[in-house]
């Protein structure tokens, strides 16, 4: 930038986008002192370097800007975790399964594990078959991403919810609309009654 610029001429770009030409740096360095402009290397790898007149602080500020702005549209992935065993309950079974409807309903990845105990190991195919189970019990909310498989003494399986985390909270908000607008016609109801 400005007088860091080591190079003896490079290519000019104005501050509107227009091609100047190849010029000697005194003449660009020159040119953005008269503008009140800042003369910016922009690809210095180019033969000759490619610089343009702009004003740098305004630059890096719409810079951090989009930065700021694709963050924000930018969803995290959270991948919550169910541990099982294969001689699960019935009704633990249920409820580990109420657990996976809940997040994959929050947008949230579900990474199951059953863990094998000493004679269990020789019986992979337990896990397997519960794993299938859970899958085909959740498949409305959500996708095997990755099939079950070995891991030491675990058996791990990913189900990745069908719809995006951002695509649920808006559900919920437009959810959450709905309801405020009963409440205020309850408590007017209730207003009503009390005079």
């Amino acid at each position: 930038m400005n007088d860091r610029i080591r190079v003896s001429e490079v290519r000019l770009v104005g501050p509107n986008g227009e091609q100047v030409g190849i010029v000697p740096v005194q003449d660009a360095l020159r040119l953005a002192q008269e503008s009140d402009l800042d003369l910016v290397e922009v690809a210095p790898t180019a033969r000759p370097p490619v610089a343009k007149l702009m004003d740098y602080g305004k630059y890096k500020y719409e810079s951090a800007v989009k930065a700021r702005e694709s963050r924000k549209n930018q969803s995290n992935t959270i991948i919550k975790e169910i541990k099982l065993r294969p001689k699960i309950d019935p009704h633990d079974y249920e409820t580990k399964k109420g657990h996976v409807v809940r997040f994959l309903k929050g947008g949230d990845k579900v990474k199951v594990t059953i863990m094998f105990r000493g004679r269990e190991q020789s019986r992979p195919e337990l896990g397997r078959r519960l794993l299938a189970r859970l899958a085909e019990d959740v498949q409305e909310l959500g996708a095997v991403e990755s099939a079950p498989k070995q891991d030491g003494r675990n058996m791990v399986m990913v189900i990745g919810p069908h719809k995006r985390r951002s695509e649920h909270k808006a559900e919920a908000r437009a959810a959450a609309g709905n309801v405020k607008p009963r409440r205020e016609a309850r408590e007017q109801e209730q207003a009503g009654q009390g005079s």
